[in-house]
């Protein structure tokens, strides 16, 4: 691609791109050089899968690499045990090594389900940072002041609010921006509530004397609600490791609005094409792009034919899992069988879904929260789209 081209894919979607015509530099000096650019996004490894809003980055990252140049794909696995403090109103608790551990090693396995595994470098901050020594950090530290911190809008609320502000999360920021000297980065990512870390690795950069890094911030992904950004705290997520059923189904959930807002952050789809479109079947195809990119060809397919028997046709799925638990006794409370059987996390979820109407058993709304199973078998329908044959012994 020229550079025009690589413009005019790498700026779709984006939010800010900082210095003005920072990008475009770039592009150019790869080209002069010869040289592809080295671009990088850090993911501390705070929970253990990945979902739909992460993969905002992880989709530009892959244009990036459409485009030839190199991913710096950067797990936290230092900062992730200080709790990155953006947007928090307190301090956040600290993860274990093994934590960690756990989480980053999750992450490797799942990003190549979008980014190019030849075009990557996947690195781990602790490689530069656990060797800092005292005198390191505080000449790290000397590069920045509390005045220059508390323009952080999070900061600035929590100290004017007389919420403590731990020390460690003053280095935050400092540390996310030397990531960006250790990597030598030519361009870094980030959501649009990393700014101020973003402009940090710019400034550190400089004071190590090398080339600022250009920055591009992303928008933060509206989760199933519409309204709040995606998150597993408030259960509006589509996360890519979910079976290919759910994620279609889940995706087949949004809004027509947001389905646009999906296809311009997370696809390289032509729009106006789109747009032209009738609602229902762009919804589909955006589903079984989804589906096929995070669990391979064809499969977006198989959920759509699944989907329309099950919805459009009135039928249920040929695929209904079976389980068999024990009865306590001659029953089993309802709630009980919800959360043994997996289909519930717990039993006040389950008693939830249930008040909300979400529960049929044999083809018939169940709103009776006391319910007792007898032996048998049961067809359990949960929401739209979790079906159970379950069996009471």
């Amino acid at each position: 691609m020229n550079i025009d081209q690589q413009l005019t894919l790498l700026r779709r979607g984006v939010g800010e791109i900082l210095p003005d015509g920072g990008l475009r530099q770039k592009l150019e000096l790869a080209a002069e050089k010869q040289r592809p650019l080295r671009i990088k996004a850090g993911f501390d490894p705070t929970a253990p899968d990945l979902h739909l809003g992460h993969t905002v980055l992880l989709e530009k990252l892959r244009q990036f690499q459409q485009c030839g140049h190199t991913v710096l794909f950067l797990i936290g696995d230092f900062t992730g045990m200080i709790g990155d403090p953006t947007g928090k109103n307190e301090t956040r608790p600290p993860l274990t090594p093994e934590e960690v551990a756990t989480n980053a090693e999750t992450y490797k396995q799942q990003v190549f389900r979008i980014l190019d595994q030849e075009k990557t470098e996947v690195r781990f901050n602790s490689e530069w940072l656990n060797p800092l020594s005292a005198n390191d950090l505080i000449r790290l530290a000397a590069h920045s002041t509390v005045a220059r911190m508390l323009e952080r809008n999070d900061f600035a609320q929590r100290y004017q609010a007389g919420h403590a502000i731990a020390i460690h999360e003053f280095l935050y920021p400092l540390i996310q921006g030397y990531d960006s000297v250790a990597l030598k980065a030519d361009i870094e990512l980030g959501g649009n509530d990393q700014k101020f870390n973003l402009l940090m690795g710019r400034q550190l950069q400089q004071a190590y004397g090398q080339p600022p890094q250009t920055i591009l911030t992303m928008p933060l992904l509206e989760g199933l609600d519409g309204v709040n950004k995606m998150s597993k705290s408030l259960g509006n997520y589509i996360g890519i490791t979910e079976p290919a059923n759910a994620q279609f189904g889940k995706l087949m959930s949004i809004s027509d609005d947001l389905m646009l807002r999906y296809y311009e952050l997370l696809t390289d789809a032509d729009l106006d094409e789109v747009r032209t479109m009738h609602p229902m079947e762009a919804k589909k195809q955006l589903a079984e792009r989804l589906v096929d990119r995070f669990h391979g060809a064809d499969a977006g397919g198989e959920a759509r034919k699944g989907f329309e028997q099950v919805f459009a046709n009135h039928q249920l799925p040929d695929d209904i899992p079976e389980q068999t638990l024990p009865s306590n006794g001659d029953t089993l409370w309802i709630a009980h069988a919800l959360t043994m059987s997996g289909l519930t996390k717990s039993n006040s979820e389950a008693l939830r879904l249930i008040r909300q109407g979400a529960l049929s058993i044999d083809g018939n709304k169940i709103k009776d929260k006391d319910l007792q199973l007898t032996k048998g078998k049961f067809l359990i329908k949960l929401g739209k789209r979790r079906f159970l044959q379950l069996t009471i012994t």
